[in-house]
C-alpha cells in the first residue's frame, strides 16, 4: 500500500523503524506508553494524547526533541497530503528529525527524488543512513538558510521543520525561509506555522502583542 491510495491516517503505519543508537549526546530510543499513561496523557494534554504502544523518540542528553506518536504525525499531515498528490515528483525537506515525512515520501511510488537538508551531523549519522538505502534520497549536511543549490533546481513541494519548539518568534524565520524558496517550489509549508499565525491573532485581540 502506498500513501497515494490510503484513505485514513490509521491505514498508514507512520511509525519509523530506524535503529536505536547514540552519537555525541543525541539518542534514538524506543519508549512505551501504557494504558494508564495513555489515559493520563489525554486528560492532561487535550488533543495531544498518546495511544498505548511503543514509539521512537529523538533526545539530546535526555531533553526531548521529537517522536513518532500520532499527535506528532498529525502535525505533518499538511505536508503528507501534498506529498500524496500524484503530481508531486520532487520533494524538499528542511530538517530530517526522525524521518516521518521522509518515510511518507518514500512510501509514494510517484515521488522520484527527495532532497533533505539537515545541519546536525549527528542526526544524519543516526537517522539519515537508514533512509539513504533508497536511491531517491539525497541528504545535504547544511543550513536551510544558506545551502547552495545549482541554478534551475526546483521542487514540487517543500516542508520546513527546523525549529526545536513552537513560539510566535519563529514566524519571522519561517517567512524568511518561505521567501528563500518561493521561486523554487510550487508549494511549501512549515511545521506549526498556521497554529502560530492563529496564536498571534489571538494575542493581538487580547492586547498581548
Amino acid at each position: 500500500m502506498t500513501l497515494a491510495t490510503w484513505r485514513t491516517w490509521q491505514d498508514y503505519d507512520h511509525k519509523v523503524t530506524i535503529p536505536e543508537g547514540e552519537v555525541n549526546g543525541l539518542s534514538v530510543s524506543r519508549f512505551e506508553v501504557t494504558d494508564f499513561e495513555s489515559s493520563m496523557s489525554y486528560l492532561t494534554h487535550r488533543g495531544r494524547g498518546v495511544h498505548p504502544g511503543v514509539y521512537t523518540k529523538l533526545t539530546e542528553r535526555g531533553v526531548f526533541w521529537m517522536s513518532d506518536t500520532i499527535a506528532e504525525w498529525r502535525d505533518h499531515r499538511e505536508a503528507v497530503r501534498k506529498i500524496r498528490d500524484l503530481d508531486t515528483r520532487r520533494v524538499l525537506i528542511n530538517g530530517l528529525g526522525i524521518g516521518m515525512v521522509l518515510k511518507a515520501a518514500l512510501a509514494c511510488e510517484h515521488v522520484e527524488h527527495v532532497d533533505v537538508v539537515e545541519k546536525d551531523p549527528r542526526v544524519k549519522a543516526l537517522v539519515g543512513t537508514h533512509y539513504l538505502t533508497d536511491p531517491r534520497v539525497e541528504i545535504h549536511e547544511a543550513d536551510a538558510y544558506t545551502v547552495k543549490w545549482p541554478a534551475g533546481t526546483r521542487w514540487d513541494m517543500a516542508w520546513h521543520d527546523i525549529w526545536p519548539d513552537l513560539c510566535t518568534d519563529n514566524l519571522a524565520l519561517m517567512s524568511k525561509l518561505h521567501r528563500r524558496y518561493g521561486r523554487r517550489v510550487d508549494w511549501q509549508g512549515s511545521w506549526g506555522r498556521e497554529l502560530l499565525v492563529s496564536q498571534r491573532r489571538r494575542d493581538k485581540r487580547m492586547g498581548w502583542y
